[in-house]
């Protein structure tokens, strides 16, 4: 049987998949920083980094076996992350198009990079301390 946990209510998940979840925002952190460091930027690196999007595919696949768990939320937490962060780059790219949308762009840009960074470092703190997200 499983063990559940007496605050949350939520099946506790093994030790396997906490790591494997830590492994997911640690590999979103080094696109993240590979953004910082080099000419690109957080949300490109982000989105376009290797890292970034084996993080997600490990999202997808893994999903199933942390559904009932308090990591299905930081899974989902990761993944709206990524969608949400293409969309608003998606729309940038579209403002940049224009010469009057290029400083839009660019701070739209800045924006979801700085929120990018927040969403992996709050999310990353909860798991720490083996708390959800919330949904």
């Amino acid at each position: 049987m499983a063990d559940i946990d007496s605050n949350t209510q939520l099946t506790l998940p093994g030790n396997n998949l906490v790591t494997l979840t830590h492994v997911v925002y640690g590999l979103h952190a080094f696109s993240a920083i590979i953004g910082i460091i080099t000419a690109a930027a957080i949300v490109t690196a982000f989105l376009t980094g290797w890292p970034s999007i084996i993080a997600v595919i490990i999202n997808y696949v893994k999903r199933s076996e942390v559904r009932g768990t308090f990591l299905e939320s930081h899974f989902s937490w990761q993944i709206r992350t990524f969608w949400w962060a293409l969309l608003w780059a998606v729309i940038a790219g579209l403002l940049f198009i224009t010469i009057i949308g290029i400083p839009v762009a660019w701070a739209i840009l800045v924006g979801v990079g700085i929120w990018v960074l927040y969403r992996i470092v709050r999310g990353w703190l909860a798991l720490a301390s083996g708390k959800p997200m919330p949904m």
